[in-house]
This record gives structure tokens, sequence and C-alpha cells, in this order.
């Protein structure tokens, strides 16, 4: 119980600095310093089984810090960087200009920006299917829809709030949440996630579409936010026609070379190949090689921005989940799981509450799902109810809780890459992930049965 106490008590610490204005960066490293101080004080190790010690606690925190900033420097911090170096250096060129230009005519037919909020959503959704990393489809899309979607007139709330929630809803049949789930719910994986999970997860996409396009449009006039759509005829280029495409090419990328049209490739590589055709086509439009690599100084500033302005948000919220797990605090909340109740329905609920509120405070999805899912076949059998009717409301959750985090990976990318707080974002998620959340506990009361 104290280990929950301390947790939540940094927790809302942490979440009021923020809120006043505190550097968001700042905060959440301190704040998951101090827990990592008091996990130590406490005897406890500080440091995942997959992180070598240095043998002394005290040493082992900065350890962490290090460690994370070489796996999100380099990994998902790479992609971030490559890909906001990525969209700079498509507006210096005037692709996306071109690509507005040319968009806006088409588009022009539907007057309202939140219709052209849910079918972007929407096209959100299905990317999820062939990207399956919350934050990785989150920065692809903040790279190529978002600033299409911010010059039709959507607001750069709403359009970072569709950015960070396609992935709230799981779709892929194959994803590694899916399979564990399905072996949990002891079902064929086929059947577990086209006859169940699939429908019901296109019900909550399509409720949670609906809800994006009244609640942006009500936070957009609460904030009195206005995002003037441009006409095509203010917008003034001289890039050619063609280069409309360049923005999607990572997109295309991703869908070619998904190991079934051709070899499989990491987003990165893709994004790096699609930087080296622009640049190929620039070279060969202007002729002009000194220019050509003065105009690629606009990614790399662009990245070395991304590096300071998300990337480290992305470290800081790091430590801060990690000073959450290894104080204790998911462990107690998945111990207090077991005590709320006997029944079915109690049990589910309060398996979705837990983990919403572990994926919340965490900002991830895998860790307490991956903690819950081992418990189910037990819970199940013990209570005498369908293994399904536990786990397909626990898997939707802990995506959803993420989704809703200030601190996970996804909303902390996007709002970095939209300049705006992670609390903007979250207030923009929080309704649909809500919404979305209700139809899937009525679905699974519906569909699955206990």
């Amino acid at each position: 119980m104290v280990e929950l106490t301390i947790g939540t008590l940094v927790t809302l610490i942490v979440g009021r600095c923020i809120f006043k204005g505190y550097s968001a960066t700042g905060i959440l490293l301190s704040g998951g310093l101090l827990l990592l101080a008091i996990t130590a004080l406490l005897g406890k190790p500080v440091l995942p089984e997959s992180v070598p010690t240095t043998g002394n606690v005290v040493t082992d925190i900065f350890e962490y810090v290090r460690f994370l900033l070489n796996s999100r420097g380099g990994g998902l911090g790479m992609l971030i960087m490559v890909l906001c170096g990525f969209a700079g250096y498509m507006s210096h060129i005037g692709a996306n200009t071109m690509l507005v230009k040319l968009a806006s005519k088409p588009l022009g037919v539907i007057k309202s920006p939140y219709v052209l909020l849910v079918a972007a959503y929407l096209v959100a959704c299905a990317m999820s299917l062939a990207v399956s990393s919350a934050t990785g489809l989150g920065v692809l899309l903040m790279a190529t829809l978002f600033p299409l979607m911010v010059n039709m007139g959507i607001s750069r709330g709403a359009a970072a709030a569709v950015c960070a929630s396609p992935a709230a809803i799981i779709l892929s049949p194959t994803s590694g949440d899916v399979v564990m789930a399905a072996q949990a719910a002891n079902m064929e994986l086929i059947d577990f996630a086209f006859k169940l999970t699939l429908p019901i997860s296109l019900t909550a996409i399509a409720a949670m579409a609906v809800t994006h396009f009244f609640w942006q449009r009500y936070l957009d006039k609460r904030s009195g936010e206005v995002n003037e759509r441009v006409a095509a005829g203010d917008l003034i280029t001289t890039a050619p026609a063609y280069y409309a495409i360049l923005p999607f090419t990572p997109i295309i990328g991703v869908l070619i070379f998904d190991g079934k049209l051709g070899p499989q490739l990491d987003i990165v590589t893709i994004i790096v190949m699609c930087l080296t055709l622009s640049a190929l086509l620039e070279l060969a439009r202007h002729r002009d090689g000194k220019g050509l690599l003065d105009g690629l100084q606009v990614c790399w500033r662009n990245m070395a921005d991304a590096f300071a302005g998300v990337v480290m948000l992305l470290v800081g919220a790091g430590v801060f989940a990690q000073g959450l797990m290894t104080i204790g605090f998911i462990d107690t909340l998945l111990a207090h799981a077991q005590d709320l109740g006997s029944g079915g329905a109690i049990m589910m609920l309060s398996l979705v509450v837990i983990t919403t509120l572990a994926a919340f405070t965490t900002g991830s999805g895998n860790a307490p799902f991956y903690a819950f899912v081992e418990l189910i076949p037990n819970l199940a059998s013990s209570l005498g109810i369908n293994p399904a009717y536990l786990v397909i409301p626990m898997l939707q959750a802990s995506n959803l809780g993420r989704t809703i985090s200030p601190v996970s990976g996804v909303v902390v990318a996007c709002s970095g890459m939209a300049n705006l707080s992670p609390f903007e974002v979250v207030k923009r998620t929080s309704l649909p992930v809500a919404v979305g959340l209700a139809v899937v506990l009525i679905a699974t009361q519906i569909m699955v049965p206990a």
C-alpha cells in the first residue's frame, strides 16, 4: 500500500507541475529519478532484468538514464528525428504546399473540416494494419497527414489527436497482443481475432470517429481556436505537380516493403530512401549540387530540434514510468485486481479499470496487459467463466489507456511534433477513448458469452 501511495503522490505532483507550466521533460525526469531513488532506499532493484547492473544501486539509477538515451535516441528517437527531418525537407522543397494546393480542390466540396477529420481518422486506423507500433504510426502520421489536415482547416490540437489515437483500438489480427490474448482465451487465433475481436474493434472505431467529430468541434469552439482553410489560389510554389506524392512516399514504402510485396524494411530505412529520392529529384530539377546540400541542412536542423523537443521528453517519460514500475506501483495494482470481487462482470470491470489506470500512469499498453494476461486462465477457471470475456476488454483497455496517458510515447511524440502540451492532446483524446471503452464493454456483454 505504501508503494501505491508514493506512486500516486509523485504522479499528482508531476501532473500539477506540468499543468502549471514547468518543463515537461525536466519534471518527468526529476519525478522518475525521485521514484528510482526511493526504490533504491527501499532496497529494491532499479534496473529491468534486461539491463546489467553496475554493481551499485545509486549508479544503477544513472545507468538507466544512459540506457534510455541509447535505446530511445537510437531506436524510436531516431525514427522521430528522421521523420521530422523528412517533413521539414518536404516543406522546404514545396512538396507539402503542392499537396495542399492539389488536395484543396477536390476536398473543397467538403465544407466541414470535421468531416475531413473523421475521414483522416479512419484512414489512420487503416494504417495501423501496416504499422503495429502506436508511436511509430503516430510519428508517421504527424509527418505526412498532419500538415495536410492543418492546411485543410483542422485545428492543430484536433489533428494531433487524430494522429495519436488510431492505435487505441487493435485492428491487426496478428499483433503480439492479440496472439497472447488468444492463447489466454484458449481459442484459435483466427476465431478469436476475426469472430470476436475484430467486430468489437470496428464498432468501437466507428463510435470513436463520431465522437471525434463532436468533441473536437466543441473544444475548438470553447478555446476559440480557428484554423482557416488555405485556398488553392493563396498557395504559391514553383514545385512541379508530381511533388505532391512525395510526402506520402513513406506510407507507400511501408505498404510495399512489408515482407509480402517486397523485402521487409525498417521504417527508418524507408524514410532514408524517400529522402534520397526527393533529393535526386531536386538535383535533376535545379542542377545545383551546392544548393541541394544547403537545402538538406533544413532536414538536419529539424532532426536536431526533434531530439531536443521530443526525444528528450520520451527519455524523461521513460524514466518516470520505470520509477513507477520498480517502486511496485503496478504490482500493487495487479494484486488489488484479484481482491475486488468474485463475479464475472465485477472481475471484468475490475481488470479493465486497473489495466486502464496502469496504462495511463506508465504510458505503456504492453506492460499492464502482459502482466494481467498471465492471470486470465486461472481467474476464469476459478470463476467458471469464459476467459475471452475477461481478456478482450482488457486487451482493448491497455491500448485505450495508453492513448490518454501524457507520458506515453505516442502522445509525447505527437504533442512534441505539433508544439503542443501532452495534456492538450490527452484532453483531445479523452472523450473518444472513454466512448471507445464503453462501446468495448457493451459489445463484449452482447457478443462474448460469459
